[in-house]
């Protein structure tokens, strides 16, 4: 009869549950601290009343969103805010590299919506998984090329090459959440191999 490691038994359950309770907790402790800190900015509500100052940023936020998007006083008065901060000397720097960024995850003009995959050396060959950014480099005086933005694994950060089309495949089977996510994780999420094997 089979002798059971308890020890190992137990090891093993104790690194499972890492893995269910782990990302768990980190979600819910970044929520956390979103909401703390939004709320430390006016703690006279937010000790009596705890979440309010948040949910009221969040709804102000997509008030702002709504109505400047839908109406035309409100696209009149973000065009105009938007027009000075882009011609303030100093200030226009911040503001447009900032407004560059987020535009490129959310909104209408997201950037980072053409999945492609990216022949980085040719011997051996080495492909990497990218989103083209920009098609046209012609402005800038490389004719033919293609910037391509490659994120890093587990971060927030990536860089910029610029190659020729010849050096791209579209990505097939993965939409650009899905590129992304498989990109940032290392490789081991976003890809679910027994679909690419039922829709082949």
């Amino acid at each position: 009869m089979k002798k059971t490691n308890y020890l190992g038994l137990f090891f093993r359950s104790l690194l499972q549950g890492l893995v269910i309770i782990g990302p768990l907790g980190a979600t819910f402790g970044i929520i956390w601290y979103l909401i703390s800190s939004i709320d430390s900015l006016i703690p006279s509500i937010s000790e009596r009343f705890p979440g309010l100052v948040f949910f009221s940023v969040i709804l102000s936020t997509a008030a702002i969103g709504f109505l400047g998007t839908k109406f035309f006083l409100g696209r009149f008065l973000v065009d105009a805010m938007d027009n000075l901060l882009e011609h303030t000397p100093g200030i226009k720097y911040i503001y447009t590299s900032l407004k560059d960024v987020m535009s490129s995850f959310v909104g209408d003009k997201k950037k980072f919506s053409n999945p492609v995959w990216v022949k980085t050396n040719q011997n051996p060959e080495i492909w990497r998984i990218g989103f083209v950014t920009q098609s046209d480099l012609t402005p800038v005086g490389l004719q033919g090329k293609i910037a391509v933005y490659l994120p890093h694994s587990y971060a927030i950060s990536g860089w910029v090459i610029f190659t020729d089309a010849e050096n791209l495949l579209p990505v097939e089977k993965m939409n650009a959440v899905e590129a992304m996510k498989f990109a940032v994780s290392g490789g081991v999420s976003g890809f679910h191999p027994e679909e690419g094997k039922h829709n082949s």
